[in-house]
């Protein structure tokens, strides 16, 4: 077998890599803004607010029970008949997005629920309203335990991105696909993308564990672990 790599395709993947990093950081930011207004609904919501924890349910169940593929296409070929079309990129941010809000959604939810009851009684007896207490004692600990399960969802984000290829999106997939299509050199520019992922996963390990171990909480559990 004759390979051959040519630096010629680097800056078109290294412009697909940089469109890869920025839907992955805007999904990821956007969906853990989304997920822990979705966690505090399931986790805090009671009496006149159950019909807000059927809705943030049935949400999480849905986005976790359907294929991230079959929302994107239902976002971006799907709206449309009905009179709502949106480009490529913002297609695939948004179903990126409700996606990964649904997955961080349960992630918060078990390290909020992994904060001891005892604590928010303690700040209520202090004199903390409820959201007060919810705000400065119980999601400064649920967002530090958080850490590691949310690290593999953005690790997941960063490679699930590659389907929005499917609907034009140029990242790091797209290009690839582009580049194997008029050069005929599928294995080798396919060989160069999986170490761009490698080098991607790598990476933020190493940068998630620093912050893991920087903010932990001495005597301090996390969620799923002894």
């Amino acid at each position: 077998m004759n390979l051959v790599f040519r630096w010629a395709w680097l800056p078109r993947l290294a412009q697909g890599l940089a469109l890869t990093l920025e839907l992955t950081g805007l999904s990821m930011a956007l969906g853990a803004a989304f997920g822990i207004v979705l966690a505090l609904v399931r986790v805090y919501a009671k009496g006149p607010l159950m019909p807000l924890y059927g809705l943030a349910s049935a949400y999480v169940h849905f986005f976790r029970g359907t294929p991230l593929l079959v929302q994107l296409m239902a976002l971006y070929y799907g709206l449309p008949t009905l009179g709502v079309a949106m480009s490529p990129f913002t297609a695939s941010l948004l179903a990126l997005t409700l996606n990964t809000a649904a997955y961080q959604a349960e992630y918060f939810r078990g390290a909020i629920q992994s904060v001891k009851s005892g604590q928010m009684l303690a700040a209520r007896a202090l004199g903390l309203t409820r959201l007060q207490a919810i705000r400065y004692v119980v999601l400064p600990q649920a967002l530090r335990l958080v850490i590691p399960p949310w690290s593999n969802e953005l690790v997941y984000m960063m490679k699930g991105s590659a389907v929005v290829y499917l609907v034009g999106v140029l990242e790091l997939m797209g290009q690839a696909k582009n580049i194997a299509a008029r050069e005929f050199r599928n294995f080798e520019v396919y060989i160069v993308v999986a170490l761009f992922y490698l080098a991607l996963v790598f990476l933020f390990t190493v940068i998630l564990r620093f912050v893991e171990n920087r903010t932990r909480i001495p005597g301090l559990g996390v969620p799923g672990r002894p």
